[in-house]
């Protein structure tokens, strides 16, 4: 067992770092070997100025509190002594594992979580922006001990098993000699306090859940998987520590005409074939209200007539994409005798009676080799 340091210093286990001084000049000043020549005195001082060494160094003094002896193997000989190589207890304990200075205890004050919302919103919302209100299910400090933890009237009070430190060591022997390890104290989970009173609405927490309606301003020209950062809307951090972000991301709901594409907006306008074949024109309700669209003759199955500027802003950026109109021409399919007829007339008129096959003067797909095909 090792030798007991406070029994030879004659000071309770408690004793403070001047009690322990005063102790170690006064017995020092007694068995000093120049004010006595007794080998019991000079056996006697060696012993003190073993006692002062480990006593006085805060982190020898926990390494034999808690069962070891720093200077078990080495010379001793007073605050500083050496191993037989000349290497002090510090140097050999760092030299395994490196710095060896407390890291202290960890504080009960953390900043909150960052928390995701998704929320939806219609076309029109994505392309010209929109107010809105949510809820929010999330942390805020309690309203009781504002953030605390400790119920009125009371305070945390420093942890009686690691002294406020907020870790424990723990001695072993190994061949290699005495091993310390340190591992956060059990009973204050690292933070050096505990909290005897705690908050009885947060339970010592500091916060508590409850729902938060919240106004946010939606940007012109949003899309699909956009994310909105709302700083210090997240969640409230344990012990009144600060609130984290809150991350809204926004889903555009399908519209029944217009689909997006980046910053274009698309929509199908299908035109009857005499239409198609002559021109016209079609009034669109487009979101930024009616619009004439012109459509020319000979138009063809698949083209496409661009509307300029009529398309989502785009973000970070100015102006605006364009709005896309495909256009699908309509082939009759319920013909009186009449129209027939008239159609036969046309088809004659033009020598387009037989179907041939694609030539150059006459490419594959034209609309009217589709009309012959399909009385054929």
């Amino acid at each position: 067992m090792p030798t007991d340091y406070y029994e030879v210093l004659g000071v309770a286990r408690d004793a403070s770092a001047d009690d322990i001084k005063r102790a170690y000049r006064r017995l020092a000043r007694q068995h000093h070997p120049d004010v006595s020549g007794d080998s019991d005195d000079q056996e006697m001082f060696k012993a003190v100025s073993n006692a002062y060494e480990v006593l006085s160094d805060p982190r020898k003094r926990e390494m034999y509190d808690l069962g070891g002896d720093p200077l078990r193997g080495s010379g001793g000989g007073g605050p500083g002594g050496t191993s037989g190589d000349g290497f002090t207890f510090n140097d050999i304990f760092d030299a395994f594992f490196g710095q060896t200075s407390s890291r202290g205890p960890r504080s009960r004050t953390r900043r909150g979580q960052d928390a995701l919302l998704r929320v939806q919103i219609d076309l029109a919302a994505a392309v010209f922006g929109t107010t809105q209100e949510i809820q929010v299910d999330t942390a805020v400090a309690c309203p009781t001990c504002n953030g605390g933890g400790a119920s009125d009237g009371s305070d945390f009070v420093t942890c009686d098993v690691c002294r406020g430190r907020g870790e424990i060591s723990h001695v072993q022997r190994s061949f290699l000699g005495q091993v310390m390890t340190t591992r956060p104290c059990p009973q204050c989970r690292g933070f050096g306090t505990v909290n005897p009173h705690p908050c009885p609405e947060c339970a010592g927490d500091g916060r508590v859940r409850t729902r938060r309606t919240l106004s946010i301003e939606v940007p012109a020209g949003v899309d699909s998987g956009t994310r909105l950062q709302l700083v210090g809307q997240g969640e409230v951090g344990p012990g009144g520590g600060p609130a984290g972000d809150l991350y809204v991301e926004v889903q555009v709901a399908p519209h029944p005409v217009f689909t997006r594409d980046g910053d274009n907006l698309r929509c199908t306008l299908t035109v009857p074939m005499s239409a198609a074949a002559l021109g016209t024109t079609v009034e669109l309700e487009t979101l930024d209200g009616p619009r004439t669209v012109e459509v020319p003759p000979g138009t063809q199955f698949g083209e496409q007539i661009v509307l300029r500027g009529l398309g989502a802003p785009r973000l970070r950026t100015s102006g605006r994409g364009d709005l896309d109109v495909h256009v699908e021409v309509g082939t009759p399919t319920m013909l009186d005798e009449e129209q027939r007829d008239l159609l036969r007339q046309l088809a004659a008129a033009r020598r387009e009676e037989k179907v041939v096959g694609p030539t150059a003067e006459q490419p594959a797909g034209g609309f009217f080799s589709r009309l012959r095909d399909k009385f054929s």
